[in-house]
């Protein structure tokens, strides 16, 4: 398909010399997706594919796209996020690798949601999701285009509790994979690459020294240990806030200590949501917080701290302190907000690391390699990413990395598979 201006929109096609430098540095750290390209390459699992990939667009995932592109699909991006987009990036993938592209770092909610219907305009047969955004866009407003699609994968912890309270509503129409789920994406994507980029993004909005600071870590899921974990090799003094007992128990046991909100507030310098839910820094935590408390999110969507209360107790005091931090004056106190509440790590760094996105996309590219293999069979349900292909990206990264590990012995299978010997 040739690339018109009818199929992009991006900030700067100028920029594409940097952007695709930036891949080819990316792509260098991500040996498991480039042993897939090449394989896609040649057996070419995904001809006939119409994917519509709803992502972050940065570096990783232009190398993802790539391998999909490779294996035969016909490859479509816009962004899962208005502030997580590499312009640079956007450009390279339109002009290099030609893939219509529809991404601007800023975009207003309008130009977000008009991008994601650019691709849907282009009848994909398979989706990609960050979020769940294109899920629910189709299932909203292009009922008529579910039938056209064999499948989908998701990418992100909010996006997998969106679907799984779809099909417990009944109300999910095709089948998705919840790469998200799979062992080697939230354990390296979720606790890894979480825990080091959402603090880089913290660091590089604010320039904060971290040492004796104390970090309040709101949810302890996977990102959530990776980023008390990260703060602590700061020098952190690290607070845990849970809803759930036993991972509130685990965070105990991990040595952090665990209090409610409503004490930490008074108590915390920096502030961290990273739960999936709505709220969870309301008023009555903005009343108790210090002076210069610092507020930011590594959850998915903008609702973790509640904004719009923040701006009305504010009464329009509130001003821009550094380019990613705005600054809200509340009773003489001051608050300070970064990346406007968005994905801190995607918004005011450049999210996780290749190294890591080299175990999810090999996920997404893995499962959608499924996902034609087996769309005859699946129902419209979310399914875990198969075991198989877990292990072997385990296995994959594992050889990339020079490292080698035990295998069974023939007796050592034959007792794990026998109930007769005992002690």
């Amino acid at each position: 398909m040739s690339t018109s201006a009818t199929d992009h929109d991006v900030a700067d096609l100028d920029l594409a010399d940097l952007g695709h430098q930036r891949i080819a540095w990316a792509d260098a750290n991500m040996p498991v997706l480039t042993s897939i390209r090449e394989r896609f390459a040649k057996e070419r699992p995904l001809s006939g594919a119409v994917i519509a990939a709803c992502l972050h667009v940065t570096t990783e995932t232009a190398n993802l796209l790539r391998t999909l592109k490779a294996g035969g699909a016909e490859v479509l991006i816009c962004a899962s996020n208005p502030l997580s987009t590499q312009d640079d990036v956007a450009a390279s993938l339109v002009r290099d690798e030609n893939i219509p592209t529809f991404a601007v770092k800023g975009e207003n909610a309008e130009l977000y949601y008009a991008h994601i219907d650019a691709l849907l305009d282009r009848h994909p047969t398979m989706t990609m999701d960050d979020g769940c955004d294109t899920v629910s866009r189709i299932h909203s407003t292009r009922p008529d285009q579910v039938s056209e699609i064999l499948a989908g994968t998701e990418e992100t912890t909010t996006g997998v509790i969106r679907l799984r309270a779809m099909e417990a509503e009944g109300a999910l129409k095709y089948p998705i994979v919840a790469v998200n789920d799979a062992d080697t994406k939230h354990m390296f994507d979720n606790r890894y690459g979480t825990g080091q980029s959402t603090l880089d993004g913290v660091i590089r909005a604010t320039n904060v020294l971290l040492a004796g600071k104390r970090v309040v870590v709101a949810g302890y899921g996977y990102c959530g240990k990776g980023v008390a974990s990260r703060a602590r090799g700061h020098g952190a003094q690290v607070i845990v806030t849970e809803i759930n007992p036993l991972r509130a128990l685990e965070a105990v046991m991990d040595g952090f200590r665990v209090e409610p909100m409503e004490v930490a507030a008074a108590e915390g310098d920096i502030f961290i949501t990273v739960t999936g839910n709505r709220d969870v820094l309301r008023a009555e935590h903005f009343e108790r917080m210090q002076d210069g408390a610092i507020v930011a999110n590594s959850g998915h969507f903008d609702i973790e701290i509640d904004l719009i209360k923040l701006a009305e107790m504010s009464e329009g005091q509130r001003r821009h302190v550094r380019p990613m931090v705005e600054e809200f004056s509340v009773r003489g106190k001051h608050i300070l907000v970064i990346a406007e509440g968005r994905l801190v790590n995607l918004s005011a760094a450049e999210g996780h690391p290749a190294a890591v996105m080299d175990m999810s996309f090999a996920n997404q590219a893995l499962a959608a390699e499924w996902v034609m293999a087996n769309a005859a069979t699946l129902e419209k349900r979310v399914y875990d990413v198969p075991r198989t292909i877990d292990a072997e990206i385990a296995r994959l990264k594992l050889e990339t990395m020079g490292i080698d590990i035990d295998r069974l012995t023939a007796a050592q299978e034959e007792y794990l598979g026998s109930w007769q010997t005992g002690t």
